[in-house]
Formats: structure tokens, C-alpha cells, sequence
């Protein structure tokens, strides 16, 4: 299961997540580990995209907390991949930086969980991408446990 922050415009206006460069980007990722794109769940934490397409308000976030616990109930999942730090914190309960929360299994209700950035900001910075392929490994090993 992959967890975003929220949709943008594009996935706002098709009901599908990560669309465009991003969620290309997320499809080269899964599938460098071996991941069909269609085998995955993909959620946010805001299910609206909030104006100017800004980061999601705290109160928005706990607003849509209850949806998302919901969804990782119906779901199952084996892993959770949280996708940026709006994803991370809301999930974890903290307010800590991506490089801390990253390199590391939390756990989420008993799930693993696997912190990384969001594919937007790999495009913004392709530096990232050697720190989330790790992590994506990570994730892949927890999956083949």
C-alpha cells in the first residue's frame, strides 16, 4: 500500500492517483523492484486536493484520518509506503523531518512501515532518487518476508 499526501489537479479531476510525470515516476520505482503498479493500493491522506493545490492544514489531515485507518483496514496490506512527509507525519502521529523518519521500519497498527520522499519532489530533485531507491528496498524486503 502507497500513501501520498493528496491528489493534484489531475488526479482531482480523473479520480485516479498519481497521474502524470509523478505517477510515472512512481511506475518506474515500483517496477525497479519488481512491483506491478496494478498490484498496489494507493491511498492519500486528504481525499479532496486542497486550494492552490497547497499542503493539506493539520486540520484538514485529521479530518481525513478516520477515511484513510479505514482504507489500511479494508486493505491489509503487508507494507505501507509513505510517500513525502505530510504522509509520514500523519501517519507516524509525528512531526519529524523526512531524513529522520527515513532509512527505518515504523509500524502502522502492526504493519511495517517504509518512509520515502514523494515522486514530485524526486522530480524537483533527482538527488533523492539513490536515498528512495534504499528504501524501496527496504520495502521490497519486507514484502518477500
Amino acid at each position: 500500500m502507497l500513501v501520498g499526501e493528496g491528489p493534484g489537479a489531475t488526479e482531482d479531476e480523473t479520480g485516479r492517483p498519481f497521474v502524470g510525470a509523478a505517477g510515472e515516476l512512481l511506475t518506474q520505482i515500483l517496477g525497479s523492484i519488481g512491483i506491478p503498479r496494478e498490484s498496489v493500493f494507493i491511498a492519500n491522506v486528504v481525499k479532496c486536493r486542497p486550494p492552490q493545490n497547497r499542503k493539506p492544514l493539520p486540520d484538514e489531515s485529521t479530518a481525513c484520518l478516520p477515511y484513510l485507518r479505514r482504507q489500511v483496514q479494508l486493505v491489509r496490506p503487508k507494507v505501507i509506503l509513505a510517500l513525502g512527509a505530510t504522509a509520514a507525519e500523519s501517519l507516524l502521529g509525528v512531526r519529524k523531518s523526512l531524513g529522520v523518519l527515513r532509512g527505518a521500519v515504523h509500524l502502522y497498527g502492526g504493519i511495517p512501515l517504509v518512509v520515502t520522499y514523494h515522486p514530485a519532489a524526486l522530480l524537483r530533485n533527482p538527488n533523492w532518487k539513490k536515498p528512495t531507491w534504499d528504501d524501496v528496498r527496504i520495502a521490497r524486503q519486507l514484502l518477500d518476508r
